[in-house]
Formats: C-alpha cells, sequence, structure tokens
C-alpha cells in the first residue's frame, strides 16, 4: 500500500511524525505513516517553483491530453481506489465505487472547457485582448469526508489553468489520494502535482508559505477562518468551501413517496458527512405526518454495517471526534424535549455507528437545528406559513445550500429567490454539476468552485493594450 509523499514528481519517504489510518468500520490501524517535514514541504514547494517555469508554457492539447490518459488510469484501476476509500472512510463500497467513477467524468469535463481570450475594441481605436495567466504554485488542503473526490474538485483546475500544485489530504484518509497522486505522476512532469501527508500542523506550513500563490481548502469554518487571516501579508488569493447548515423546504403538494427517498438520499448521503448535504428539514404541517412516516421507513430499512460487506447500505461515521459530535447532539436534543422517530440502535462491535435519525418536535434555538451536524442525524421542523419559513431558514450563519420541494415550480423559484445561500435546487439536493459555481455566503466560504467562473479563479488576469 503506497503511503509515498511525492516530490519533484518521485516518492519519498516522510521523515516526520508517524502518524495511524484507521478503518472506521472496526477502529483498527490500515497501516502507519510517516508524515513530512516543514523541511520537506518547503523543498516540495521550490520544486513546484522551478516545475512552473515550464509547465506555464504547456500547449493546451498538451494538459488535454494528460487529463486524458490520467482519467483512463483511474477507470482501469477504479476498483483498487474504491476499496482504498471505503477502507479508510467507511462509505459503502457502491457509494465509493460512484466516487471514482464521477471524479474521472469530472477530469474528462475539465479537459473539455476552453480557457478564453477576450478581445475588446476600445472606443479610440486600440484593440485590448485580456488573457488568463497562471498563478504559479497553489496550496490545496482537502477533507476526510469526500477525499478522492474533492482532490480532484482542488488539483485539475488548478493544473488546467497551469500551475503547479501541492496538495495535503486529511490525516484520516490520505490513502485514495496518494493513489490518484500516483496516476498524475506517472503522465504530468516532474514537480507539476506534489503531496505532502502530516496533520495540522504540515497543511499551517503549506498554506502559510510567501510562495504559495493561492490557497483551496475544505473544511471547517474555523481552518479556513484562519487560512484566510495568514494570506493577508502575501495576499494570496484564497478559495474557502467551508461548513454548511443547508435548509430543505417541503411545500404540501408534493408526492410524498417519490420525494421522501430524495429527501432520505439527500439528507444522509455519505451517513450525513457533505458539506451540502440537506440539514435542517421544514415540512409543511398538512403532509408532516406522512412524510415523517415514509422517512421513519426508509431510515429503518437500512443496512448498517461495514461498507466492503455486499449487504451493507449504510457505514460508519468516518472517525470518533464525529461520532462522539453526532451523538451528543443527539442526547442534547432530547434533553429539550426532541422526539427520535427511529430505531435508536445500540452496536455493541467496534466500529464508529451511528443509524440513521430523524429528530421532531424541535425548534431553533437548540444545537441540532442551529449548527451543523455533519453526521446521520436530521431535525424535522413543521412549518404552515411559507413567508415566516423563508425567514427561519435564513436566520443562520451559514449559507452554502438549500433546497424547495413542489410540484408548483413558479412557487419553488420564489422561496429559492429568498434563500441566502450560495446554491438552491428544487426538487433535489447536492446534485451538484462540474458546469454551474458551486461556493458559500456568510461563513459558508469564500470564492466559488466548478464551471468555467471557478477555472478562472485559478488565474491572473493580464490585459495587453494594442495600438496600431
Amino acid at each position: 500500500m503506497n503511503t509515498a509523499l511525492y516530490i519533484n514528481g518521485e516518492k519519498a519517504q516522510g521523515l516526520g511524525e508517524r502518524f495511524s489510518v484507521l478503518n472506521p468500520a472496526n477502529e483498527k490501524e490500515i497501516i502507519s505513516v510517516d508524515g513530512a517535514t516543514v523541511e520537506q514541504v518547503n523543498q516540495t514547494i521550490q520544486d513546484a517553483l522551478t516545475a512552473s517555469k515550464q509547465w506555464k508554457n504547456s500547449s493546451d492539447s498538451n494538459v488535454n491530453g494528460f487529463f486524458t490518459k490520467i482519467a483512463a488510469d483511474i477507470r482501469k484501476e477504479s476498483d483498487e481506489i474504491a476499496h482504498l476509500i471505503t477502507l479508510e472512510q467507511g462509505k459503502p463500497l457502491g457509494l465509493a465505487e460512484f466516487e471514482v467513477q464521477a471524479g474521472a467524468s469530472w477530469i474528462e469535463y475539465i479537459a473539455n472547457l476552453e480557457i478564453p481570450v477576450e478581445t475588446i475594441e476600445d472606443p479610440s481605436g486600440k484593440k485590448i485582448k485580456v488573457f488568463n495567466r497562471p498563478l504559479g504554485v497553489v496550496a490545496s488542503i482537502t477533507p476526510w469526508n469526500w477525499p478522492f473526490m474533492i482532490a480532484i474538485w482542488h488539483l485539475f483546475p488548478a493544473l488546467k489553468t497551469k500551475n503547479c500544485i501541492v496538495n495535503k489530504p486529511s490525516e484520516y484518509t490520505p490513502l485514495s489520494t496518494v493513489k490518484l497522486v500516483e496516476i498524475i505522476n506517472r503522465h504530468l512532469p516532474k514537480g507539476v502535482c506534489s503531496l505532502v501527508l502530516g496533520k495540522g500542523d504540515i497543511g499551517q506550513a503549506l498554506s502559510e508559505h510567501p510562495d504559495i500563490a493561492k490557497v483551496t481548502f475544505t473544511g471547517s469554518t474555523r481552518t479556513g477562518q484562519s487560512i484566510l487571516s495568514h494570506s493577508v501579508n502575501t495576499l494570496k488569493s484564497v478559495v474557502l468551501e467551508l461548513g454548511g447548515n443547508d435548509v430543505g423546504i417541503v411545500l404540501d403538494d408534493i408526492d410524498i413517496d417519490s420525494v421522501a427517498e430524495k429527501i432520505f438520499g439527500s439528507a444522509f448521503l455519505n451517513m450525513g458527512q457533505t458539506c451540502a448535504a440537506l440539514k435542517r428539514l421544514y415540512v409543511h404541517e398538512k403532509i408532516f405526518d406522512k412524510l415523517t412516516n415514509k422517512l421513519v421507513e426508509i431510515a429503518n430499512a437500512q443496512v448498517i454495517g461495514d461498507g466492503l460487506d455486499s449487504s451493507t447500505t449504510f457505514g460508519p461515521v468516518q472517525n470518533k471526534m464525529q461520532y462522539h459530535k453526532v451523538n451528543m447532539l443527539i442526547d442534547d436534543a432530547i434533553a429539550q424535549g426532541g422526539q427520535v422517530i427511529t430505531i435508536r440502535k445500540q452496536f455493541k462491535e467496534s466500529g464508529y455507528f451511528i443509524a440513521p435519525t430523524l429528530v421532531t418536535d424541535v425548534q431553533e434555538g437548540i444545537a441540532l437545528v442551529d449548527e451543523e451536524q455533519f453526521g446521520p442525524v436530521l431535525p424535522i421542523v413543521k412549518f404552515s406559513d411559507i413567508d415566516d419559513v423563508i425567514k427561519r431558514a435564513n436566520n443562520t450563519q451559514f449559507g452554502l445550500g438549500g433546497s424547495v420541494w413542489s410540484k408548483d415550480i413558479a412557487k419553488a423559484e420564489y422561496i429559492a429567490n429568498q434563500l441566502e445561500c450560495g446554491t438552491v435546487w428544487i426538487n433535489s439536493h447536492s446534485d451538484l454539476s462540474p458546469a454551474a459555481v458551486f461556493g458559500g455566503w456568510k461563513l459558508s466560504g469564500l470564492g466559488y468552485s466548478f464551471g468555467l467562473d471557478g477555472l478562472l479563479l485559478f488565474t491572473h488576469k493580464q490585459a495587453i493594450h494594442i495600438t496600431q
């Protein structure tokens, strides 16, 4: 099992702190990993700076050709990669296989984008050409919930715009990212895409380095705020995709059976460990009982276990810290009058297992409603008035995503236009597209990803004025 750093295109042994990667289904060590030292981080960045002098002049056709080969290798080795994802992250193997295949498709989409050159005809008669130039070396810090997919979201826009990039994955889930960078380095020039491993101190050394031109980070709001504060001295740009407390508003005209399946899938995607998962559900009082009963039926039917077991439909929470946080939020909600309406199963075996949990009789003002749970529990709140529920939905420090569920598209669009968040879905939730920008408002982030607009955030604008 590969646990190497990648420095200047070559495998390197970490010389820093050793850490264990655990299987969240049984809490056993998968492997121990030697992390990088700060000196190795510095060397990696220096090598990337050297590589960037050539990489920035690569032809678009060469870059696209590299991407095509990388995506093909990912598809060929998808079984191995999916197994690594499930082993380290815990999700069911079918979901891990989706993560791999969707990641390859995402790379292929980015390869087909064209970086524009804008031509402006000035009233004075001169011509102005606006180019999108590479920034230099980008730092990427990726989380543990979708380790393979989010690494692709970070790495390939930077590479497409001819930047070099250094990634540090979460110490909880480095294995699938190591495999990704191994594949990338079969095809790209040395030093263009590098990997360092370690805990928070290594991520900090990477993100705060003065030669880093941009930081792209997905993770907690607190860490994102720290990265932003340390970007000031060198004026490095940042893209921060942070936490969310996504709202879903369900009107009384839905088809309950079909919508319930979609809502459950949106709320408990990846065991709820998705930034843009549905995390607060407001249901119109006329259908509240029928919809909650259907959601209970779906939740109680899940087969909970090791993601590598073919019968499993619902895996563990990824780590002990998150496991305790989610259980604490459930216990606090119960203490404040909340009712758990699903079966609250007890698991004697080791592993961070929490059954999908639905909680009613809750309102704003308790942590489960006001904060991001990032785990398999969903508070469900009754409402009667649309204007009131819009106000309640927006009364949060987060603004990542939201959704409206209704057969009346005009009414749903009216509500969507009032929601204070970066993405609103109508009759779905969390189905991201590589073609559309994605980013948070308020404390849910800064900047955006995806689409041509997200791609161009990895560039400087340079205007060339031409006078005949």
